[in-house]
């Protein structure tokens, strides 16, 4: 076989593989953000101060905590202490309302508290590292 057309070969298969993982990573990421929709639509079972309903098609697992962020960042449940504090603030925030989850906040604040309030609508509060409520977000097309 000639060299250039070895070199021609070599790039069209070097090509073809590239743009493969491209259309396969960008796959994954449709399935990433398709799974992280339904997280806000579902409890964590691990509070006594929580409750709601399951999604329908999809189960929250509170082993992964939230979405991954636009950075890259993935969510992550809180606990002790720190979870405590933000649940504090939260209902400080929203009197009445419902936690499903505490976490970590992949954009933008250090925690955040997935709620329904007590009207149905589903928020997200986020709180800061004083643990002071920044921001009390309705999540969109959630009531």
């Amino acid at each position: 076989m000639k060299p250039i057309r070895k070199a021609v070969i070599g790039a069209a298969l070097l090509g073809s593989t590239l743009t493969g993982g491209a259309i396969g990573a960008a796959l994954l990421n449709g399935t990433a953000t398709a799974q992280s929709t339904s997280t806000t639509q579902a409890p964590s079972s691990s509070s006594s101060s929580t409750s709601g309903t399951p999604a329908p098609d999809h189960a929250f697992d509170p082993t992964k905590g939230g979405h991954v962020g636009a950075n890259g960042v993935r969510e992550e449940l809180l606990t002790g202490d720190t979870a405590d504090k933000v649940r504090a603030a939260a209902l400080a925030a929203v009197p009445g309302g419902t936690i499903q989850r505490v976490e970590t906040d992949a954009e933008g604040s250090p925690y955040e508290a997935h709620m329904t309030k007590a009207d149905g609508t589903r928020v997200t509060v986020k709180v800061d590292s004083n643990f002071k409520v920044t921001n009390v977000e309705t999540d969109a097309g959630h009531r």
